[in-house]
């Protein structure tokens, strides 16, 4: 999946697959995630937001199911 790098303190880049709905994000430490069934609004509120890692945290972190890839 390709990604977008960001501006952010925690996160190196995201990626979003509009067809499967898959948020992919890429932290700072190397870890990557993905996190399923993200609608697209969602993703294209994150990508307007000032501080991503604190959207990812609040509104899909534990909210979506997840794996670390």
């Amino acid at each position: 999946m390709e990604r977008n790098y960001v501006a952010s303190s925690n996160i190196g880049s995201i990626g979003y697959d509009e067809p499967s709905q898959t948020l992919e994000v890429e932290f700072l430490n190397g870890s990557v995630y993905q996190y399923y069934n993200v609608p697209q609004g969602l993703y294209d509120q994150l990508m307007q937001e000032g501080s991503k890692g604190r959207f990812l945290h609040a509104y899909i972190k534990n909210s979506y199911p997840y794996s670390r890839v």
